[in-house]
């Protein structure tokens, strides 16, 4: 139980250091949706921070699968449905301006009302759906 809470701990940690290493030397908002998609296409004066950010995403959890790789669980559900969810979150993520990490790390503590709205929204429907696939209805 104690390496599960340290374990977040310091992954949040991380996250919010990595999100304000980048906004103090670059002012941009370290949104995942945000910066992948600007890849797509390419602006000149922006791709190489950003493609960057991506592949040290891609090496970091190549890295923690060979450390730790009872961490890194298979998925549970099928390939079909795990691509649907991808895209259902890309739609989101588009509809609303921002994914999790744009909105719940670096919105928040810049007090966005925007953010706060978006945060609000997602963690609602994220319980309720939650609840829904675990048998509560």
């Amino acid at each position: 139980m104690i390496s599960t809470w340290w374990s977040a701990l310091a992954g949040g940690a991380l996250i919010g250091a990595a999100a304000a290493l980048l906004f103090v030397t670059h002012g941009r908002i370290a949104g995942i949706s945000g910066v992948v998609g600007s890849l797509l296409p390419p602006t000149p004066s922006d791709r190489s921070w950003r493609l960057a950010f991506v592949v040290g995403l891609l090496l970091a959890g190549a890295v923690a699968s060979l450390v730790a790789p009872t961490a890194i669980g298979g998925s549970v559900r099928s390939s079909s449905s795990v691509i649907v969810a991808g895209l259902l979150v890309g739609f989101g993520t588009r509809m609303g301006s921002g994914c999790t990490s744009g909105h719940g790390v670096c919105g928040l503590s810049r007090r966005s009302i925007r953010s706060a709205v978006a945060v609000a929204t997602f963690m609602t429907t994220g319980a309720i759906t939650a609840w829904l696939a675990g048998g509560g209805a």
